[in-house]
């Protein structure tokens, strides 16, 4: 059964840093692309970050550019994403995905809170 778990989220102050990390099991995580996507209060799911398979191509959505990087370990299946100088704009649930082809896989998510 493939899985995604989330981990590493919080409660963090304006300008701080978290890194979320997402453990994969069941799956060959190495032959997938990973991103990750957040879901603001009251906004629609939005992709934030984006990892090649092989980890030599990162793209990320403008606001977080400069600020957030994506990397992952594919000898441990995990996958990490570094936040720093958050802002309270970025409080959202953050969720990782794998996807291959038509075949996709989401994470629970994992709250992060960014606030004074």
């Amino acid at each position: 059964q493939a899985l995604l778990v989330e981990s590493g989220g919080g409660l963090v102050q304006p300008g701080g840093s978290l890194r979320l990390s997402c453990a994969a099991s069941g799956f060959t995580f190495s032959w997938y692309s990973l991103s990750w996507y957040r879901q603001r209060p009251g906004k629609d799911r939005e992709l934030v970050a984006t990892i090649s398979v092989g980890g030599g191509v990162r793209d990320y959505e403008d606001s977080v550019k400069g600020r957030f990087t994506i990397y992952r370990d594919n000898a441990r299946n995990l996958a990490y994403l570094e936040m720093n100088s958050l802002k309270p704009e970025d409080t959202a649930v953050y969720y990782c995905n794998a996807i291959r082809g038509g075949t996709a896989y989401w994470g629970q998510g994992t709250q992060v809170t960014v606030s004074a």
